[in-house]
C-alpha cells in the first residue's frame, strides 16, 4: 500500500455508502492505519445523490478537506453515472468500482473518457442472495478492499465479523448473511 490512499464514494441516500465508508475506516484503523471516513451532506433525502470519503494512510493525516483527486471511486448505484461526474479528478493509476450489470461498452460510454482501471460487481445479486434484500453497501465494501488491497482479506473479514456482532447484537440472524455477502463480493468483483 502506498502511504496515502484516498477513496470517494458515490451513492444515493439510504443505500449505505456513508455507512460503508465508516466501516472501512474502522477496519483500517484496527489494522494500525491512520484513517478518515466522512460524508458530505447537503439537503440529503432518501434516493438523493450523496458522497462519502475515506483517507487511509500509514502516516498521520494532516489534510482535512473533501477529496478532489481520489485514487479510487466507488459507485454504489450505476444510475449515478449519468447524473454525477463520478470520474472527476480520479487518478489514471487508480480505479473505479461500480455496482452494475451493464456491459463494458455501456460503462465506458458513461465514464466520459476515463481510461483507468474499471471494476464491476453485481452487488444487487450478491446482497439479495446473501441477505434476502437489496443492501449494496456490504458487497461494495468488500469490493473496494479487494481492489485497493488496503488490508489482507482474512484480517478484514475477522474485523467485520466483530463489527457486525457489535452492530447487530440484537439481530444476530443478519450476521451470517452479511459475512456471506462480503465473501461473495471478494470472489465476484472483476476488472473489465
Amino acid at each position: 500500500m502506498k502511504d496515502l490512499i484516498e477513496i470517494r464514494w458515490h451513492g444515493r441516500g439510504g443505500q449505505g455508502a456513508k455507512t460503508a465508508s465508516l466501516l472501512l475506516a474502522d477496519a483500517a484503523f484496527n489494522t494500525g492505519k491512520y484513517i478518515q471516513g466522512f460524508p458530505e451532506y447537503g439537503p440529503e433525502r432518501m434516493g438523493a445523490p450523496i458522497t462519502a470519503y475515506n483517507r487511509i494512510s500509514t502516516t498521520p493525516i494532516r489534510v482535512h478537506s473533501n477529496i478532489y483527486e481520489p485514487d479510487y471511486v466507488v459507485v454504489v448505484d450505476d444510475t449515478l453515472l449519468n447524473v454525477v461526474d463520478v470520474t472527476a479528478g480520479l487518478k489514471k493509476d487508480g480505479a473505479i468500482v461500480i455496482n452494475t450489470t451493464k456491459s463494458k461498452e455501456e460503462i465506458k460510454s458513461e465514464l466520459k473518457g476515463y481510461d483507468g482501471n474499471i471494476y464491476t460487481i453485481d452487488a444487487k445479486k450478491i446482497s439479495e442472495e446473501a441477505l434476502g434484500r437489496y443492501f449494496p453497501n456490504t458487497p461494495m465494501l468488500a469490493a473496494i478492499v479487494k481492489v485497493t488491497e488496503i488490508m489482507p482479506e482474512d484480517k478484514f473479514l475477522a474485523d467485520m465479523e466483530g463489527s457486525f456482532k457489535h452492530k447487530f447484537a440484537k439481530k444476530p440472524e443478519v450476521i451470517e448473511g452479511n459475512m456471506k455477502a462480503l465473501k461473495l463480493a471478494f470472489e465476484q468483483v472483476k476488472k473489465i
